[in-house]
């Protein structure tokens, strides 16, 4: 035997040769021994053995190799290959066990077919690593422009700031010389006139010289005029259109190299508003219907669903974005309209954020049985079903890959509807996190996209709004049986609805009452954004 054969491992040796055992040319799997040429030709020969006795490239049949040829749960041989799990099976996984109804190759089917998917996977991966590479250099060269403009812009105005503060020295220099060198001159002539008389004349003309050298002033010129000012607010408007750009460049960079979590907001359509004539107690709409305002002195607790108008949810990709306020709980997605005042009794597919728990709802189909009709002539029995749907809530954990950060909940919320897949964001500055996809049913599609919001006075705004109040404010359940309202003077207000009561008086929260000491009556009147469409 070889010495370099025996140091060799990766050489598989004949299990055939008695002596001096001779490289392998094939390894038989049903057989389980490796065969040199010789020894390989009664397989290749023979019909019955080369159809039913599969080769392979040589093994290393032994303690590592053996268990790789049968199938540990039959100790079958190992003959097809399951695309779904990829795994090598044997016939009895491929026709009886979990593997029955997969996808199952033979061995030399599945190697066509996989190596045909990598050369694809490897092209692909080939086209995308140079289309990116000209998208890179696409953007690096217009990043450039872009940014180089406004440098020059910027270095111009800064230029010509100096050039303009410099020329007004220079001139203001030159003044005060020439200033100087008549006075000077003055003072040579008068210095060499011997009579007095004349001297007395000429020296009221020196001082008169001197006094104008000492009056030109060399800050003309840089005094703010318009033109200083006109430079100054051009200098300011490129350095804020740079900042502006450099922090584009840093977003558009971040959306280039990793799309699926950096994203600029998508556009919403000026078309969108809020459709709903009849806000809830304490809410009211923007004029341009974009905003959901919430007063806390018009009303207590209050919900109420904002259908969005102007978008048609269907096949093709659409989507809003939405910034809710953190005061308040809301419902975000697309539900049947027709019921508005409960979204469980109809079709809804949507985020939900309640305190601090977020959830979402999905409608699922089932058949049932409504009625039985039986047919004397033959008697068959016949049953009409319909359609069940029933609406169920699942939360999303917080320490999950959905929402990393239980404290960040998202306040901007974009929802993309590609049918039937409804998907949920968190937005913000240059990122965009995926919260949670929603498979929507095949009837879905003609629903209408909506927010609901949600405000518990106890809970969300108001209790925002009455930490503000430091002198006045409201006497919590475990202070008194009664809602109350302090004040500062010491007056104590029985809260009744949408009124006070003090001694038997009645004062309407929306009239603005006063206190005897002339404070208003109750908190602080404070009207809060709790949703917009951006």
């Amino acid at each position: 035997m070889s010495d370099n054969l025996l140091k060799n491992q990766k050489v598989i040796l004949c299990d055939m040769c008695t002596e001096d055992r001779k490289p392998a040319r094939k390894t038989c799997m049903k057989c389980e021994i490796s065969m040199c040429v010789q020894h390989l030709q009664t397989h290749l020969t023979s019909p019955v053995l080369l159809q039913t006795h599969p080769l392979t490239e040589p093994l290393a049949l032994g303690l590592a190799g053996l268990s790789t040829t049968k199938c540990p749960q039959h100790g079958k041989l190992l003959e097809y290959y399951c695309l779904d799990d990829l795994t090598c099976v044997c016939v009895s996984c491929a026709i009886e066990d979990q593997h029955r109804l997969h996808n199952m190759k033979t061995f030399s089917t599945a190697h066509k077919e996989l190596m045909e998917k990598l050369n694809a996977e490897q092209q692909a991966s080939l086209v995308k690593t140079n289309e990116d590479y000209v998208n890179l250099g696409k953007w690096e060269k217009s990043e450039r422009e872009k940014l180089g403009r406004s440098s020059l812009r910027l270095v111009e105005a800064v230029t010509s700031l100096r050039d303009i503060a410099l020329t007004s020295v220079q001139s203001s220099f030159s003044s005060r010389m020439v200033a100087i060198k008549t006075s000077k001159s003055s003072m040579q002539e008068a210095q060499k006139e011997k009579d007095t008389f004349r001297f007395l004349q000429m020296y009221s003309q020196v001082h008169q010289d001197l006094e104008k050298a000492k009056a030109v002033d060399l800050r003309k010129g840089l005094e703010p005029g318009s033109d200083r000012d006109k430079l100054v607010q051009e200098i300011r408007e490129n350095g804020e259109e740079i900042v502006k750009q450099a922090g584009h460049l840093w977003g558009s960079l971040l959306t280039l190299v990793d799309p699926e979590n950096h994203q600029e907001l998508i556009a919403t359509g000026s078309d969108l508003i809020f459709d709903q004539n009849n806000p809830g107690p304490g809410m009211s709409l923007s004029e341009d219907k974009k905003k959901v305002f919430y007063s806390n002195w018009l009303g207590g607790s209050s919900a109420c669903m904002f259908p969005i108008q102007g978008i048609q949810s269907g096949h093709s990709f659409e989507g809003w974005v939405t910034s809710l306020s953190k005061h308040c709980d809301w419902t975000i997605g697309l539900c049947d309209t027709n019921y508005a005042k409960e979204l469980r009794d109809g079709e809804v597919y949507a985020l939900c954020c309640k305190g601090n728990q977020l959830s979402f709802l999905t409608t699922q189909y089932s058949e049932r049985i409504t009625a039985f009709s039986l047919r004397h002539t033959h008697m068959n029995m016949r049953r009409r079903t319909e359609n069940a749907l029933r609406v169920f809530s699942q939360a999303i954990d917080p320490s999950g890959n959905n929402i990393t950060n239980p404290l960040a909940w998202p306040q901007k919320v974009e929802v993309v509807f590609s049918f039937p897949d409804l998907t949920f964001f968190s937005v913000s500055q240059y990122q965009r996190r995926k919260i949670v996809t929603i498979t929507m049913s095949h009837e879905s599609w003609r629903l209408t996209p909506f927010v609901c919001l949600e405000v518990e006075e106890s809970q969300k705004v108001l209790k925002h709004l009455r930490t503000s109040t430091h002198a006045a404010g409201y006497l919590s359940p475990r202070q008194h049986s009664q809602k109350q309202w302090r004040c500062s003077c010491g007056r104590l207000y029985n809260e009744t609805g949408d009124a006070y009561n003090y001694d038997g008086n009645i004062y309407q929260k929306s009239s603005k009452a006063t206190c005897v000491c002339r404070e208003v009556i109750g908190p602080p009147h404070i009207t809060e954004m709790l949703c917009e469409l951006l």
